[in-house]
């Protein structure tokens, strides 16, 4: 932290090290603003970029490539850093909650926290799966993953749940990088089943048609047995049951459908949508509480809605630093519009990958 003798007039806590508030920290770094105190509270100090987590699986990039780390940043933006989880907000006083420090008050608070499983109406799913978010406790999952499949001394099957472009792209990152570290064992790849489930009637159903068909070639190709129309109903140790009585055996069950969002936000009194993602107007500003702002999974844009993808996030970064500024000038904040349509790189594990937008799409090792 950068130590200044200007006296600190308001406070502006940031919650999480999310994609959104990266850029605030960076922004607020280059301008700093007198008389403001900045602090982040986050849970985990390197913060994972959710587009490089497909290449990290797969091998193409390590650790250190795919996360930054919040320690240098918060020092250049001269903020105060709590390694801490929070758990609550005392919204009257404008107080927050942490799980192992005193509270916290705050003027203005930012939230950017992401997403959690959506898999607690599954029965079995908390227990048996390896969720894919949060994505900071995945790398660490997966890695163990690796081991065990590495270990078995006999045919593994490994289903991902979730059709979606996380769930293709995890599904060939992870079949690419246990082909590999079973050639370099001197095993044979023959051993590894692979199967994606998707609970719509296509793979990847907010894409154009050429980009499912060019997927679906792919995982045919790559021997990914894709079940369409299979909405998971249960979870067991050793397999999943859809919703009309099929039963598929599996040894590893990755999880990568609709996120959801933690419950503290609306226990503590913030509305909310029906998912429990923090309602927001189109200046980012939680509309019940104007001195509270949200970005990322965790917001939901109420007159904009998208589905959750770290480029909405990104995106989100600049106009959520302009307008904490503002209100922190006691000036109006400005209303944002997120696009309608947006570039979606997908990968196929094997350092080629598609480029999705809107009816088109290109393809190539160069994307």
């Amino acid at each position: 932290m950068q130590h200044s003798q200007t006296p600190v007039i308001k406070d502006l806590v940031l919650v999480g090290g999310g994609h959104s508030h990266v850029t605030v920290l960076k922004r607020f770094g280059m301008k700093p603003m007198p008389g403001v105190r900045l602090t982040l509270i986050c849970r985990d100090v390197h913060t994972p970029y959710s587009g490089m987590l497909p290449g990290l699986i797969a091998g193409h990039y390590g650790y250190d490539d795919a996360h930054i780390d919040l320690g240098p940043l918060s020092r250049f933006a001269g903020a105060r850093l709590y390694h801490d989880e929070v758990i609550g907000l005392d919204l009257a006083n404008r107080m927050i909650h942490c799980r192992h420090r005193p509270d916290i008050p705050y003027d203005l608070l930012s939230i950017n926290i992401g997403s959690t499983p959506g898999f607690a109406s599954v029965p079995g799913a908390e227990k048996f799966v390896v969720p894919v978010k949060p994505i900071n406790n995945f790398v660490q999952r997966w890695e163990q993953l690796a081991t065990r499949v590495m270990e078995a001394q006999s045919a593994m099957r490994i289903g991902v749940v979730g059709a979606g472009a996380g769930g293709v792209e995890l599904t060939l990152a992870v079949q690419y990088r246990l082909r590999a570290l079973r050639r370099q064992a001197g095993r044979t790849e023959a051993e590894l089943e692979f199967h994606l489930f998707s609970a719509s009637g296509t793979i990847l159903p907010t894409h154009n048609r050429l980009v499912q068909r060019k997927f679906m070639r792919v995982l045919n190709q790559r021997g990914v047995q894709v079940h369409t129309n299979f909405r998971v109903s249960a979870v067991h140790e050793d397999g999943i049951r859809s919703a009309d009585g099929q039963t598929f055996a599996l040894d590893e069950t990755l999880w990568v459908t609709d996120a959801s969002a933690p419950a503290w936000p609306a226990e503590s009194g913030l509305d909310v949508d029906a998912q429990g993602f923090i309602a927001v107007n189109d200046a980012l500003q939680s509309v019940s509480h104007p001195d509270v702002f949200a970005a990322g999974d965790i917001a939901a844009v109420i007159n904009h809605p998208r589905e959750k993808s770290g480029v909405f996030a990104v995106r989100q970064g600049r106009p959520l630093e302009a307008n904490l500024r503002r209100v922190l000038l006691d000036q109006a904040p400005q209303p944002f519009h997120p696009q309608s349509k947006w570039l979606a790189l997908i990968s196929t594990g094997d350092q080629y990958a598609v480029a999705s937008r809107g009816k088109f799409y290109v393809a190539g090792r160069a994307v």
